[in-house]
């Protein structure tokens, strides 16, 4: 027997299709009948490839005892937040409010009549353990609390909404101070320098405002931006994080030490993570490993990740079955190696050059008997530990590397389990098409492109953007999603915001490696930043909002905070420069002027939380077009400028090579590619 579930087009929702519980999905329905009769709403937010959200849909939520409980006392509702992120944004950050931490699976109880929160929590186990209630007794306690404490539970709500409030209607105070710029990138630099002992995300947007501060560092500057940035690429190029046989970056590690994985694999990680190690090398740090990551990221994406129409996947899991048999999947079991299975499958001079390149091998391994290769020394991939990982994928996809160009998805748990498979089971993907992810895809491989001189990048990024343009309209609005071939949901501001910054993106690759080629990349833009602005921009407050105004959300967030994916405001602001700089249109200079006015407070009170806003602001302080001969803009463009802009020249005087302007005033021309060359070093390494 299956549930209401059933028929949706999310993976993540169909998982949930045969819980006893009566699942809805978000609806006006759901909410009117949660109202009509006065249940509470409880609601589970997760996604498909979220290793607990797994676990408690096979443990709580596929129990009959909890389930009878829950479909008379709560009107239960499962949301995908890669569908609606609008969604889980208010509540996550309600989840904040009440506990002071976050996370997936995100469980929250919501009062019916006004959808605030009055409880909430993230992984409920099914019995009571790792220091939390079992699932049955906290239903049964907020049941009661809803029912008879109905004075506490209107002062919980109250508080909550006043503090969604205060948030949401956030006041411009004015402008930033001068030196607010590099204090708000030295601080993404001081992040980057701490040694927790917990887990190890990437933090891509705090490691791009470093890299950005580190032209603008002086004496009295407490970080090394630069040696910073470039440990965080070792840790991620170099590190458990990687899939050293395969390719592909994981979500994050589980220990300090970038060694064991949380093994699904996200677009969005391994779009921001190019695009940064792209930028390292470009900045001169051109490690060898940073290179090779790219590359077999770049080969995953195409083998295991990109659709026929033209797209890249969303995610997989990071469970697998070892066996078609089994019950439940096991966490990292594509990825692991026993050091029995090694030694079975290499050669004694393969698992030799492993040990000897230094990888992480032993016989109790690293991780629950098990080997997560890591890296421990940079440089070149020697050729005999290439051969020793060559035949280590031969073993996990069943044909050696230069044999598997295409390796088509398990796109659930019942293709898993009973397709023949030549190798090992893969871990199921979602096979859904999310504008924004694949918009940090498309700016990475832009960006490396353009860095390594690679037009297959270029290509590849093209076609995504172009199958976006030609499949993610429906009349005249711009839509999120895709499930073969149909798009759904409207766009919300991160998927505009990275979107349009991936059209830019496209447009300099492009020109980097054909200056004299026509694209359509910047018109393209254009349009759609102007129906950004329609739709989404406040007019009142300044900034972008997430999303249109919804009579069932509480709140209309204009989200400024970086989060996995980086902040659609800050994005958004810095696509106006960089707009403003190729157009000379000032209306898009006032705009961004009033997106950053709109969240100095944010930036001044909070700037742990908002480190592209300091990105864009870079770009607001120092905005840089360069206008040149065709044949200097691939090496400029190779390298790291990060507020700069280019356009060939298609006339200058007789003795000059290019000029160089800076926001609204121009330099003398360059008689000379090494005088052009100074003038834009010294604007990058001025006092902001």
């Amino acid at each position: 027997m299956t549930n209401r579930l059933a028929q949706s087009q999310s993976l993540y929702l169909r998982k949930h299709a045969e819980n006893p519980i009566d699942w809805w999905p978000w609806c006006d329905e759901a909410i009117a009948t949660a109202r009509a009769t006065h249940r509470p709403i409880f609601l589970s937010i997760g996604y498909s490839s979220c290793h607990w959200c797994t676990v408690m849909e096979g443990e709580a939520f596929s129990d009959g005892a909890i389930a009878d409980y829950m479909n008379e006392h709560f009107l239960p509702i499962k949301v995908d937040r890669e569908e609606r992120p609008d969604i889980d944004s208010i509540y996550m950050q309600t989840l904040q409010m009440m506990t002071g931490q976050g996370g997936w699976p995100l469980n929250v109880f919501l009062s019916p009549d006004d959808l605030l929160p009055f409880y909430g929590g993230t992984y409920f186990p099914l019995e009571p353990r790792y220091g939390r209630p079992g699932f049955f007794q906290v239903l049964q306690a907020i049941r009661n609390f809803f029912d008879t404490e109905t004075e506490k539970l209107s002062t919980v709500k109250e508080k909550i909404l006043a503090q969604l409030q205060q948030v949401s209607r956030l006041q411009a105070s004015g402008s930033l101070a001068d030196s607010q710029l590099r204090q708000g990138l030295d601080y993404s630099a001081g992040i980057l320098s701490s040694r927790d002992t917990g887990p190890s995300f990437p933090m891509i947007p705090y490691a791009l405002a470093a890299l950005r501060g580190d032209r603008l560092s002086g004496d009295d500057t407490e970080y090394d931006a630069r040696e910073l940035c470039y440990q965080r690429g070792l840790s991620l190029a170099l590190g458990g994080i990687y899939d050293h046989v395969a390719g592909g970056f994981h979500r994050y590690t589980v220990d300090a030490t970038w060694t064991v994985p949380h093994f699904e694999k996200m677009l969005y990680d391994n779009g921001q993570i190019v695009e940064y190690l792209a930028d390292l090398w470009a900045a001169g740090l051109q490690e060898p490993a940073f290179e090779q990551a790219i590359a077999g990221t770049v080969d995953w994406l195409k083998r295991e990740m990109l659709a026929e129409p033209g797209f890249f996947y969303a995610a997989q899991d990071a469970d697998s079955f070892v066996t078609p048999e089994q019950v439940e999947p096991e966490e990292g079991a594509f990825y692991v190696w026993s050091y029995e299975e090694l030694a079975q499958f290499l050669a004694p001079e393969d698992l030799d050059a492993l040990e000897s390149q230094p990888f992480t091998i032993s016989p109790p391994g690293n991780f629950e008997g098990q080997n997560v290769l890591q890296r421990l020394t940079p440089g070149a991939l020697l050729p005999a530990a290439k051969t020793a990982l060559g035949k280590l994928f031969t073993v996990r996809y069943g044909a050696p590397p230069e044999q598997v160009s295409r390796f088509a998805p398990a796109r659930d748990r019942q293709d898993a389990t009973q397709t023949t498979w030549p190798g090992r089971i893969p871990p199921v993907t979602d096979t859904k098409m999310i504008a924004a992810w694949n918009s940090l895809m498309i700016s990475g491989l832009a960006r490396a492109a353009a860095v390594f001189q690679q037009p297959d990048y270029l290509t590849l990024a093209s076609q995504t953007a172009q199958f976006i343009l030609d499949h993610q309209w429906v009349g005249d609005r711009f839509h999120r999603l895709n499930y073969e071939g149909q798009a759904a949901v409207l766009a919300q501001s991160e998927d505009y915001a990275l979107f349009i910054k991936a059209l830019i993106d496209v447009h300099q690759g492009a020109i980097a490696l054909d200056p004299t080629a026509a694209t359509p990349w910047l018109e393209q833009a254009i349009a759609v930043q102007a129906e950004f602005d329609e739709f989404l921009w406040s007019i009142e407050l300044g900034g972008y909002y997430n999303t249109d105004a919804r009579d069932d959300l509480v709140v209309r967030e204009r989200s400024f905070e970086d989060n996995a994916t980086p902040s659609a405001n800050g994005i958004a602001i810095a696509n106006l420069m960089r707009l403003f700089l190729l157009t000379e249109n000032l209306d898009y200079l006032d705009r961004a002027e009033q997106g950053l006015t709109a969240f100095a407070p944010a930036m001044v009170q909070a700037p742990r939380a908002c480190p592209t806003l300091f990105a864009a602001l870079d770009w607001f302080r120092n905005p840089t077009l360069v206008r040149t001969q065709p044949e200097l803009i691939p090496a400029l463009a190779a390298a790291y400028h990060p507020t700069t802009i280019y356009q060939v020249a298609p006339h200058l005087p007789e003795g000059a090579v290019g000029m160089v302007c800076q926001g609204l005033s121009c330099k003398a021309l360059a008689s000379d590619a090494q005088m052009l060359l100074d003038q834009l070093q010294h604007i990058e390494r001025r006092s902001p």
